[in-house]
């Protein structure tokens, strides 16, 4: 599966437009990474747990994208964004989307 940000995929040439796919996942913090965070928080600079939190979150919400892509048997995905939404105190929602496509090369 080809993912790319960009509109186009160089070297290729789009053969059919599927439409939009998206991937999302709701992420919750806990006790744990609350008490690493908020002590990191204290002492100043990159906060490692919530960072953790962020990159599975992100990760999980992709890898739900690219399935759905091939369950639409896309190949190739343009235009990939991720957007993040705070659904409640802890819990966030993460959006990766992007437009499925089928490519061959140019």
């Amino acid at each position: 599966m080809y993912v790319t940000t960009t509109n186009d995929l160089p070297g290729f040439r789009v053969t059919r437009h599927i439409g939009l796919v998206r991937g999302v996942t709701v992420r919750s913090r806990n006790a744990i990474s609350d008490a690493i965070g908020g002590v990191q928080s204290m002492l100043g600079g990159r906060v490692g747990a919530y960072v953790k939190l962020a990159e599975a979150g992100r990760q999980e919400a992709y890898d739900e994208l690219v399935k759905h892509a091939q369950e639409h048997g896309a190949n190739a995905i343009l235009a990939v964004r991720y957007d993040a939404t705070e659904i409640m105190p802890g819990v966030t929602e993460v959006l990766c989307y992007g437009t499925a496509v089928i490519v061959e090369p140019a």
